[in-house]
């Protein structure tokens, strides 16, 4: 077994090689870059805790700092009492031939906190950035980050895509990162590098703190995260630094740090300290977190929309597994019967209508699964409303509580979980935008226990949609924006282009893995694949692709590296290159 995972992973370094090919600046790219005059550009200051670090590696990456392309940089570096020699003598040789280099050098060590706050205390340029003593930066990465702040202005911290460096020094485990998502964040530190920071935001939080070593730079973030507004975070979608895989390094082991996980969690935990009723508690993996909002009390009523025709018995595992499994107690279940025949069916919903928790309503009109579920709202008791299908089978206690508590987490305008095929297998980790030409689910057919991308499967995160299979929203703003779209989209993408409309007013989608349910899909409505529906189904994906062509050519929690015709987050089969973006006019807050 050890050999073939060994040769697929050798597979995967040489394909990712041949793929950098299409994607990077070319060597004459670079020298153009280089050819660049920028007598007026930021002064960007980029931070270097040392202490013991390879000689090797602690070259490479003074020399990843001399080579870049912008040339208006000052390295500031601190030495936290290297007990190698050698360490400090090629820091000061390295000064000795360039003044852009400025040195401290600390007769005590005093970890990677107070290392990289002395070296902050050199920086005198606009933004800093931060660069470990064994990492490495792209040659054009200060040129993006530059690029970055012209096409936004206002940015106060941008971040890039990375990648890692094995033990040969090969590049591998490319990092193709969402736009700024603030849930993902509280549960990793995914910004990881590069990051650049505006100094006057340092200086406003204080900078680094004392205690959080190992997770310094996650403590900074996060209280940057507090100050800013998502138009002043730009993430950048090229790979401009190269993470070591040392031994005894995150990079390579994520529990290799003793106390960085501890510390994690406490960063988490000031982040929150004026929140209250919310917990932190460690994540399903080493440096993961799980951070979990209050139920508002009074606890809000749920109204739980359930449209069906001749469900049988997955309408009958649906209604059950609500009412046996859920321990959250203020809700409703309204079965909105559209047009079932089977007498089983109609036995069973006879028989339910009596339970106190139940009503059955009746939609006597064609199917359109938005003008089903309007209906439904209008008559609905609940502050919260929840679209679910009569397919869904609860799996355990506590889904609700995890949604109610997740939709009234600040700025939140709809929920989804995590759904599962009856084999296991992952059948909705979110929605993508661009699969299959309007939008797909995030990693379908993965296995249960998969981790996903980069953790994706297993944290919670904002994304552009989330399915209506499950969705909860609360019911004010369902009926402002006039529900579900039952004109243009009576069937398919109706979901996913009422997120959208949610995003429009300010309000985000959240995709939370702790809900978890599993999905019969389509038992309710049969195939798609009769002339009528497949007809109905090409004019519903016109209408998203003129109504949203924008956000579906490139949705900003996906990346534009990563592959659309698929939904394993696989490296795109055509590299769009980066040079393309550095010459664009977009604001480049998108991936």
């Amino acid at each position: 077994m050890a050999g073939r995972d060994d040769a697929a992973a050798s597979w995967s370094m040489r394909h990712y090689a041949r793929w950098l090919e299409g994607l990077e600046p070319s060597a004459g790219d670079i020298e153009s870059l280089r050819a660049q005059h920028h007598p007026d550009g930021p002064l960007l200051s980029i931070l270097m805790p040392v202490f013991d670090p390879c000689i090797d590696h602690l070259r490479c990456a003074l020399e990843s700092v001399s080579a870049q392309t912008y040339t208006r940089w000052e390295l500031c570096i601190c030495d936290d009492a290297s007990r190698n020699p050698q360490v400090r003598e090629l820091i000061e040789s390295a000064a000795e031939r360039d003044t852009r280099i400025r040195v401290v050098l600390r007769p005590e060590n005093t970890g990677i906190a107070g290392a990289s706050a002395a070296a902050l205390k050199l920086a005198r340029g606009s933004h800093v950035v931060l660069l470990d003593h064994d990492d490495m930066l792209a040659p054009w990465a200060l040129h993006f980050i530059v690029a970055a702040l012209r096409k936004a202005p206002g940015a106060r911290l941008l971040y890039s895509d990375e990648d890692k460096l094995d033990e040969m020094g090969r590049r591998c485990a490319p990092h193709f990162k969402p736009d700024w998502n603030p849930d993902l964040l509280h549960a990793v530190n995914y910004v990881g590098h590069l990051v650049a920071i505006e100094r006057g935001l340092l200086e406003e939080i204080g900078g680094f703190r004392r205690g959080y070593d190992g997770s310094q730079d996650y403590d900074l973030i996060l209280r940057c995260e507090a100050r800013l507004s998502a138009e002043e975070v730009v993430h950048i979608p090229a790979i401009l630094y190269h993470w070591r895989q040392s031994p005894g390094s995150t990079a390579l082991d994520a529990s290799a740090k003793r106390g960085a996980h501890a510390a994690g969690v406490a960063a988490l935990r000031s982040r929150f300290a004026d929140d209250a009723g919310v917990r932190v508690d460690s994540g399903p993996f080493p440096t993961t977190y799980r951070v979990s909002y209050p139920v508002p009390a009074p606890e809000p009523r749920v109204s739980i929309l359930i449209p069906t025709r001749d469900g049988g018995d997955h309408l009958r595992r649906c209604v059950d597994g609500i009412l046996e499994r859920s321990t959250y107690a203020p809700f409703e279940i309204i079965l909105i019967d559209n047009q079932s025949r089977e007498p089983q069916t109609l036995q069973y919903l006879d028989a339910v209508a009596s339970h106190d928790k139940v009503r059955v309503i009746r939609y006597d009109h064609a199917f359109n699964y938005s003008a089903i579920n309007n209906f439904a709202a209008r008559e609905a008791s609940g502050d919260v409303l929840l679209l679910l299908n009569d397919d869904i089978e609860v799996r355990s206690t506590g889904w609700l509580e995890e949604l109610v508590s997740r939709l009234y987490a600040p700025g939140v305008g709809a929920v989804g979980a995590k759904l599962y095929y009856p084999d296991g297998t992952v059948q909705h980790g979110g929605v993508v935008l661009g699969l299959g030409g309007v939008a797909g689910h995030s990693h379908k057919f993965a296995a249960a226990d998969a981790a996903g991308y980069f953790f994706r499967l297993v944290l919670p995160q904002t994304l552009s949609a989330v399915t209506g299979a499950c969705l909860m929203v609360r019911r004010s703003d369902y009926l402002a924006l006039g529900g579900l779209d039952q004109d243009n989209l009576p069937v398919a993408f109706n979901d996913v282009d009422f997120c959208l409309r949610l995003g429009e007013r300010g309000l985000r989608c959240v995709w939370t893995p702790y809900a978890e349910l599993t999905h019969h899909e389509s038992l309710s409505r049969g195939s798609d694949e009769t002339p009528l529906r497949k007809r109905a189904f090409e004019r519903e994906k016109a209408y998203m692709r003129r109504r949203w062509a924008e956000v579906l050519a490139r949705d900003p929690h996906y990346n534009r590296n990563l592959t659309l015709a698929r939904e394993d987050f696989s490296l795109a089969d055509v590299p769009r290159p980066y040079i393309g973006w550095l010459y664009s006019g977009a604001q480049g807050t998108r991936g």
